[in-house]
């Protein structure tokens, strides 16, 4: 049987959409045949991300978007990458302090561009931080969305490895 990569980018800054890939990674790596990549957001590249065979993205909302370094990563990936991914599968968390809503929309339309197929809906984790100390803070995420990130990795695995997606 040969084996199928899972790769997961992230980018986080206080911790929180870190501790969501983190769960994912380890929901998926329970998965045999799956081999999983996790790697922040700037130390991967376009070739990580032809080498998959299917992919999760966890990003922060800063400012009501996706963050920058989440942007920076698929800018520089994205058309190398362009008609080369057609119907892989993928999935993606977001840690937001509000509605998450707009960095979502930046997600799905990039993995449109690419012709992703999105195999569950964007989990978002809503941390109500609202104040300039509550944003900065390091964030801690809820045992049960983390369980939720934990399935999500492992079904998404599970996809890969019997050949679903």
């Amino acid at each position: 049987m040969t084996s199928k990569t899972l790769l997961i980018v992230y980018h986080s800054m206080t911790g929180g959409s870190e501790q969501m890939a983190h769960a994912a990674a380890e929901g998926a790596r329970e998965e045999d045949g799956v081999r999983v990549r996790l790697l922040r957001a700037a130390e991967a590249g376009p070739e990580d991300v032809l080498g998959a065979d299917g992919y999760l993205f966890a990003t922060p909302e800063n400012l009501a978007a996706m963050a920058g370094m989440m942007k920076d990563f698929f800018d520089r990936c994205y058309y190398a990458a362009l008609d080369r991914l057609n119907g892989r599968p993928y999935l993606a968390l977001v840690c937001a302090g509000s509605d998450g809503q707009n960095a979502l929309r930046q997600l799905e339309r990039i993995a449109t561009g690419w012709r992703l197929k999105q195999v569950a809906p964007t989990l978002i984790v809503c941390t109500h931080a609202q104040t300039p100390e509550a944003i900065l803070r390091p964030k801690q995420i809820g045992a049960d969305d983390l369980a939720q990130c934990r399935e999500l990795g492992a079904a998404l695995a599970a996809g890969l490895a019997l050949g679903v997606y």
